[in-house]
């Protein structure tokens, strides 16, 4: 019986990555009502805490965006990643990290990548060694988030066990913080150096190795009358 379920639901997950879009909600609510009609699974209550909180972060985030924070988010991290780029390894975890923590999603994250692109081709680095630790630190941030809905969703269920939500952050944010820092460590030693790599040595000499980040940001380095207002 077991068996027969994780089908259904590996079915489901598989069905919504290829529809993609407002079709993986579609496939996972086909997948819960073949589990309760068919096998006769009892469901659970509904999580109006977390829709709550996942649409407040939304709408929020949604209004920062509109009001040009985003963009002089982005900003603010560029600045810092520039000021201090041998670094980039170390820095673009840690500021990716905090973007989610603050924000509540890892999504905020993203439109920092073509900055430690540029700032990394620019100092020899290996681009590979502070984007892989910096996408890692923005989802793993999620879980030391004091607004993401993991974390209060978790907190719920620990409470019960004498877990309080503050003593849940207490351990999170250290922890996933100090893991990113000691990942960054590793990472820092992953691959040889753009100056030693052949196939990038080729793709410079052709003229195929170019970093848009600079014009990708076109944002302004103050803030705005709307994103104040915000």
């Amino acid at each position: 019986m077991f068996g027969a379920e994780l089908v259904i639901v590996l079915l489901a997950i598989y069905l919504g990555a290829r529809l993609g879009g407002i079709g993986i909600g579609f496939a996972g609510g086909l997948g819960v009502l073949v589990l309760t009609l068919i096998f006769q699974i009892k469901p659970g209550a509904i999580p109006f805490d977390v829709i709550e909180i996942i649409m407040a972060v939304i709408a929020a985030i949604a209004a920062m965006q509109v009001a040009g924070g985003m963009d002089y988010l982005v900003s603010l991290a560029e600045r810092m990643l520039r000021r201090h780029p041998k670094y980039i390894t170390f820095l673009a975890p840690l500021v990716t990290w905090f973007m989610t923590v603050l924000a509540g999603t890892g999504h905020t994250a993203f439109s920092t990548l073509p900055v430690i692109t540029e700032v990394a081709k620019e100092q020899g680095i290996r681009p590979s060694r502070p984007l892989s630790i910096a996408v890692v630190a923005s989802q793993i941030a999620i879980t030391a988030s004091p607004i993401s809905a993991a974390v209060v969703f978790f907190a719920g269920i620990l409470e019960p066990l004498g877990v309080s939500y503050l003593t849940l952050l207490a351990i999170c944010i250290p922890v996933t913080l100090l893991a990113v820092m000691l990942t960054a460590i590793v990472c820092n030693f992953l691959g040889c150096e753009l100056k030693d790599d052949p196939v990038y040595q080729e793709r410079l000499a052709k003229g195929k190795s170019d970093c848009a980040a600079a014009r990708y940001l076109s944002c302004s380095r103050t803030p705005n009358v709307p994103f104040c207002c915000f």
